[in-house]
């Protein structure tokens, strides 16, 4: 054989040889390169079920809208609260329902929207149990406002969640047409400033004291010996100011919004009456309400609640930051009011509220600590 035969002989070999290597290594590199198509396969599916999730969790519900009412201003935890409600109801229904709030009293005083709702011109409304008194046929809820009756908030809050207070609320909305959805949202708790310390109850005596035209502050401070005066709050910096009054009794943040610290030189968290927020509902509107709206509505004022909390222990423990640095806080002998004003509201009872309802919610803030 040539030396021509023999190298086209070998260049064949070779050929064959890597054409055979080419032929095994392509299940593997099959295997190692997926078709980009299949390997979509898994994530399409993921995201489908996340979907039908999605659409699980929107409840499916006739479209509307709501008039939510609050009297506080847009930077007050109450109406963020409101607002923080309105959102959630909206994202829960998948925009089915929507919530319009109208803050800082657009709709008018808390007396103004209560009537609202009794003949359907406001739906809802976000502030304190203490005013739902003022309502015919809710006076039973006077009582959470006696002095020193809640250590807490979180106290306050059990108490009100109970069986009994959620029998008060139903006896409520059938005789008023005003329904609690939910009670939930820390409030200021109301305190005490003067011009000088107020250590314990006995030097209360004889301090002339602005305080709210209402029968249980106006009791608490008669007994106590101080003078009461009612005074609009709008012209409360100027008579402490002038001195036509000696001592106030809000709270830590009016204190400083109000810039109260200006004219008094003593501050007594007292905590001496705590109120709760809480989501009103017109009755009527709430009973033609899916059961599904309803359950959205009462988790979404839950929520919102919680977000008023938050917001209003910033804004206390800021205010009481501001105060520290301008007067001096006095931690007064909270236990020496208790005595002092011991047996002070029973007369009330049966008269404010229905006989029995202080006791009974006495023995539940007990239970609850």
């Amino acid at each position: 054989m040539t030396r021509r035969h023999t190298m086209w002989g070998l260049a064949l070999l070779m050929v064959v040889a890597l054409f055979a290597a080419a032929c095994a290594a392509d299940p593997a590199d099959e295997a190692a390169e997926p078709d980009p198509a299949d390997e979509a396969e898994p994530d399409d599916a993921e995201d489908e079920q996340a979907e039908d999730e999605e659409a699980e969790d929107v409840a499916d519900v006739e479209s509307r809208t709501l008039r939510l009412a609050t009297i506080r201003t847009t930077a007050d935890p109450t109406t963020q609260g409101a607002d923080h409600f309105a959102e959630l109801v909206e994202e829960r229904t998948g925009g089915a329902v929507t919530v319009d709030v109208f803050p800082d009293s657009q709709l008018g005083d808390f007396t103004d929207i209560f009537a609202g709702m009794q003949i359907g011109e406001v739906d809802m409304f976000y502030e304190g149990i203490s005013i739902y008194p003022t309502v015919d046929g809710a006076e039973a809820f006077l009582v959470t406002s006696v002095p020193f009756i809640w250590d807490s908030y979180d106290q306050m809050l059990e108490v009100m969640a109970s069986d009994y207070y959620q029998d008060l609320y139903e006896e409520a909305a059938d005789a008023t047409g005003v329904r609690v959805i939910a009670t939930r949202g820390d409030k200021e708790p109301r305190a005490l400033s003067a011009n000088r310390p107020i250590e314990t109850a006995e030097d209360m005596q004889g301090l002339s004291i602005r305080i709210a035209e209402a029968p249980l502050p106006q009791a608490f401070a008669s007994v106590l010996g101080a003078q009461a005066e009612v005074i609009p709050f709008s012209d409360l910096y100027l008579a402490l100011q002038q001195g036509v009054v000696d001592a106030q009794e809000n709270g830590a943040i009016s204190m400083v919004t109000q810039s109260f610290y200006e004219v008094q030189d003593y501050f007594m968290p007292t905590d001496y009456i705590r109120d709760i927020d809480t989501f009103y509902i017109s009755d009527e509107i709430w009973q033609d309400l899916e059961p599904e709206l309803q359950e959205v509505m009462e988790e979404a004022a839950i929520e919102a609640g919680d977000l008023v909390t938050e917001r209003t222990a910033e804004q206390l423990d800021e205010a009481m930051e501001a105060l520290e640095a301008e007067i001096d806080i006095i931690e007064p002998d909270i236990e020496s009011f208790r005595d002092a004003l011991d047996g002070a509201f029973e007369d009330f009872d049966g008269d404010l509220w229905p006989e029995g309802t202080l006791d009974e919610t006495r023995r539940l803030a007990e239970e609850a600590g």
